[in-house]
């Protein structure tokens, strides 16, 4: 039965890696496009490093459940952004902006989830707390753009914190 299911979680993410290849998108440098979920397979508690896919955060038996990026890719994300900018207004902010606060989304929860465990990080997940408040759970394009200051300043005041901390994302 075992081998049926690695077998089984073989061909999936093989379709899944093919139906990505197939459908363009990503960015060119082998990531996914942005929006597409981070995928941890763990076809079988047997197969888990631990035996436990539920320890390892991953769910039970065949399903696959997304799981936070590591820091520093979820940074390397962020990072990705700066060069970037837009004009409120315009057109281009929709992308742009949703594409930083997402970013910023993972980022997150990467922090959250880190080994380190969530102390470690407490002035970028406090920024982030405070840009959340800020939003009211409303991330419409509009919404962004009315608070695009606070929004790229957190991105910016995480980098400058990231920086700082080199052992966190390289």
């Amino acid at each position: 039965m075992k081998d049926v299911r690695g077998v089984v979680a073989a061909a999936v993410l093989l379709a899944a890696a093919l139906a990505g290849c197939s459908a363009g998108g990503g960015d060119g440098e082998g990531r996914p496009p942005k929006g597409a979920p981070s995928v941890t397979a763990t076809p079988a508690a047997a197969e888990s490093p631990s035996g436990d896919p539920a320890a390892e955060g991953q769910g039970t038996g065949d399903r696959m459940t997304p799981g936070p990026e590591l820091v520093r890719d979820a940074f390397a994300g962020l990072q990705a952004t700066l060069q970037e900018t837009c004009t409120p207004g315009a057109g281009d902010c929709a992308y742009y902006l949703g594409r930083v606060h997402e970013e910023l989304t993972g980022l997150e929860a990467s922090m959250k989830n880190d080994p380190k465990g969530p102390g470690h990080f407490p002035e970028p997940l406090a920024w982030m707390a405070e840009l959340t408040k800020t939003l009211g759970g409303d991330t419409s394009t509009e919404n962004l753009e009315a608070h695009m200051k606070e929004l790229i300043g957190v991105r910016d005041r995480i980098n400058t914190w990231m920086q700082d901390h080199p052992d966190d994302y390289r």
